[in-house]
């Protein structure tokens, strides 16, 4: 499974509602998409839940990587590119991915941790899919993945919710404009080992 994730910064004026007419539009085109667990179409507003700029962004967690290259080959990224141009796709490969009981997701939550250097990476591997697993079963999860990214040895943990951003915590909390979730409900549940 590869995660990949990209941020667009807009402008300070930029009209939000044509990011969240856009999600409307394109959303429903990406809810039937082969080997696709799901899409965020994901908002960040300036001056909602600690932004202080607003972005827009989409997060994927792709069942296979070369679904993921068609995506940038065949033609669908340049709708992005046409519109906001191209911006640094963060990937991460999966080490695990659950869904929760939990079935509207209003916003993800994104936690970038670094591995310290001197860290058995198979014990902090380890203790990260059973965090993750312990995250999908908390109450409010839709679904929740942690991805690694071995170059610059540092964890991704992501966390789909329908409960609102409290601000505790390192994580990011982006508003979910839509979520496609093609093959969402075949990830293992928080319970299957």
């Amino acid at each position: 499974m590869t995660i990949a994730h990209y941020i667009h910064r807009l402008p300070a004026d930029y009209d939000i509602g044509i990011i969240r007419d856009r999600a409307k539009v394109r959303g429903a085109l990406w809810d039937v998409t082969p080997e696709l667990y799901f899409k965020g179409f994901l908002l960040r507003e300036r001056g909602r839940f600690g932004a202080i700029a607003s972005s827009y962004s989409s997060l994927y967690l792709w069942r296979k990587d070369e679904a993921f290259r068609d995506f940038l080959m065949d033609g669908r990224y340049k709708t992005v590119t046409d519109s906001f141009g191209r911006a640094e796709i963060q990937t991460r490969f999966a080490l695990d991915a659950r869904r929760g009981r939990a079935g509207i997701a209003r916003f993800v939550y994104v936690d970038e941790q670094q591995i310290p250097i001197d860290a058995d990476l198979t014990s902090a591997i380890a203790a990260e899919i059973e965090r993750n697993r312990q995250i999908a079963e908390r109450p409010g999860t839709v679904a929740a993945v942690v991805g690694i990214d071995p170059r610059a040895w540092s964890l991704t943990r992501i966390q789909l919710s329908e409960q609102e951003p409290t601000g505790d915590g390192p994580a990011v909390a982006y508003e979910v404009l839509h979520l496609a979730r093609p093959l969402l409900d075949s990830l293992p549940s928080a319970s299957s080992r």
